[in-house]
């Protein structure tokens, strides 16, 4: 049977993670994300889903100082840094650095452990390519900041505020998984001849680096920057509706309700309400946006997508759209190296069938 796109084809049994875009569930290991966020770290998550257990005991404080260690970027990834041309686009030069990691001695390493040691350094090597594009100094590492607070200071080279931080810290730990999304399935594909878990991820990186799948929310940060107060918030929605133009930021291809990602976010949001204007606005222009929409297109179930809340994150914190794609990448790539290691357990080669349909 022939489905384009393999919309629908079941292609892998997996215990990661589960969406259910009918009743806007999702899960991790068979946990409503709702149940494991709050109260976690970046560092715990990565590990409840590489491990399908929370750390215990002197684990967690083991599992920082391994994140914390390998921030450090070997010194050939970095001479590879260096070579890059200028304009080298940040996900190129991201696969590229990513692919350099690949030597014997780290393929000796359990997959496990390559797979802290790459979510680890991630941050790092984004944070030197954009520096570096745009003609500064790299910043190094710090070993008291966690994960998230340790990018924004590698990137600014400013102790970033505790809003910040728990901003982009929320909608990262909820997009660590995903269910079979392209890159995920990349990364499977790959691992499933054998190949490294280097390769695999360079794979899914390559994958989330095109628009249809890893696009930054340009549009959104766009709406938002147009509103700019909450005043403002309906007649501009209004205007572009009037003129046939998309909300950007509304509706989902799979969730038919709300997305759990993007309720989190709001909540999160309004727990920190006073502490950033831009989170604020964004809470206030969802709420009166998803009423609008309701009352112009009636019957059509148009909620708030998590790429919404993105936006939102990305605008407070100051960092460009370029960025949003490398970042979307830290998060993803706690799922891609969860499921290129469930694929080893259990490997059998995908070797899909193609239909011949020419002269």
């Amino acid at each position: 049977m022939f489905q384009k796109g393999l919309k629908g084809i079941v292609a892998v049994q997996t215990r990661i993670g589960s969406v259910d875009g009918e009743l806007g569930e999702l899960k991790y290991r068979g946990e409503r994300i709702e149940d494991l966020v709050n109260g976690r770290s970046f560092e715990e998550m990565a590990f409840y889903l590489w491990n399908g257990r929370f750390p215990a005991g002197k684990e967690y404080a083991e599992l920082l100082d391994a994140f914390a260690q390998h921030r450090i970027l070997p010194d050939h990834v970095e001479q590879v840094a260096a070579s890059l041309p200028d304009d080298t686009p940040l996900m190129d030069g991201l696969r590229t650095l990513v692919s350099a990691w690949s030597s014997e001695s780290f393929n000796r390493k359990p997959p496990s452990e390559q797979a802290l040691l790459l979510t680890a350094a991630l941050p790092t090597a984004i944070a030197l390519l954009y520096r570096k594009k745009h003609e500064l100094d790299p910043i190094g590492p710090r070993p008291d900041f966690g994960h998230t607070a340790n990018f924004l200071w590698m990137v600014s080279g400013r102790k970033p505020p505790a809003a910040h931080t728990d901003a982009l810290e929320s909608y990262l730990k909820l997009t660590m998984e995903h269910g079979m999304n392209a890159s995920t399935f990349a990364a499977r594909v790959t691992i499933s001849t054998e190949s490294d878990l280097v390769s695999a991820i360079t794979s899914a990186l390559g994958t989330m680096k095109g628009p249809l799948h890893g696009g930054a929310p340009s549009g959104v940060i766009d709406l938002l920057e147009e509103i700019h107060s909450p005043e403002c918030i309906r007649p501009v929605v209004l205007e572009k509706l009037g003129h046939g133009e998309k909300i950007m930021g509304f509706g989902h291809r799979i969730y038919r309700t709300e997305d759990p990602r993007s309720v989190l976010l709001r909540e999160r949001f309004r727990k920190l309400a006073g502490e950033d204007e831009w989170l604020d606005l964004a809470v206030q222009a969802e709420q009166e946006i998803v009423q609008i929409l309701a009352d112009y297109k009636p019957g059509r179930a148009l909620y708030t997508n998590v790429e919404f809340y993105a936006a939102a994150v990305m605008r407070a914190i100051s960092l460009p759209p370029a960025l949003f794609t490398p970042v979307f990448s830290t998060a993803r790539i706690v799922g891609w190296t969860a499921h290129a290691i469930e694929q080893l357990a259990d490997n059998v080669i995908f070797r899909p069938e193609s239909e011949y349909i020419g002269q």
